[in-house]
Parts: C-alpha cells; sequence; structure tokens
C-alpha cells in the first residue's frame, strides 16, 4: 500500500470516528491535490488555536487555490471547521480541514470533475 493511500485511509478513518458523512472520493481527491504536505507532522495538521496558521489557510488555501474572495465568510468558515473538527481533537489534518472548506463551499466539483 502507498503512502498517498495510507494517508487517505487514515483521513476516511477520521471521518468515520466523527460521522460527518464526507465522501471517500472527495477525500481522495482533495489529498491528491495537496502533495508533500501531508507527509510532514507539522504542516499535515492544522492549529485552530494559531492564528497565523488559521491566516494561512485563509489565503493560501480558500483565497489562492479556491479563488474565493477575502471576507468574513472565510473566517466563518475557518471557525464552523474547527468546531466540526472538534476543538480538543489534536487530529485536525490538513487534508481533512480542507475536504471540508470544500464542501462548505460547493466547491466538489472542482474536485471530482
Amino acid at each position: 500500500m502507498s503512502q498517498l493511500t495510507e494517508k487517505i485511509d487514515q483521513y476516511n478513518a477520521e471521518f468515520g470516528k466523527l460521522d460527518l458523512g464526507v465522501s471517500p472520493e472527495l477525500v481522495a481527491a482533495v489529498t491528491k491535490k495537496m502533495g508533500p504536505v501531508i507527509y510532514n507532522e507539522d504542516s499535515s495538521r492544522v492549529s485552530c488555536s494559531d492564528n497565523e496558521e488559521l491566516a494561512r489557510v485563509k489565503n493560501n488555501f480558500l483565497i489562492k487555490k479556491l479563488g474565493l474572495a477575502d471576507g468574513p465568510e472565510l473566517d466563518a468558515a475557518i471557525a464552523e471547521v474547527c468546531q466540526q473538527l472538534g476543538q480538543s481533537n489534536r487530529n485536525k489534518f490538513r487534508a481533512m480541514f480542507y475536504t471540508l472548506l470544500v464542501i462548505k463551499f460547493d466547491r466538489t466539483a472542482d474536485y471530482l470533475g
């Protein structure tokens, strides 16, 4: 089994524990587009208590990658995803975080064709 497949399986298992009903195909598609960031212990996770980290998610993913306009709805969506994944959950994996943002902004077609 490849490292990528292992990561995708791990993220799908975590989504299963949280009972969020996320499509395994979407998780795989988002994860594949992320590149090597998923293999680094630090960069593979999002810290909801780190404002600089949340700003990076907003600027690098929501604005640059998804092409969304900056505004308070982006910050609200990030806060919502932090809640969905659980404030005390230390496994807020970036791929899962991004997948939930893709769903939140109805951009699944960008990943699933």
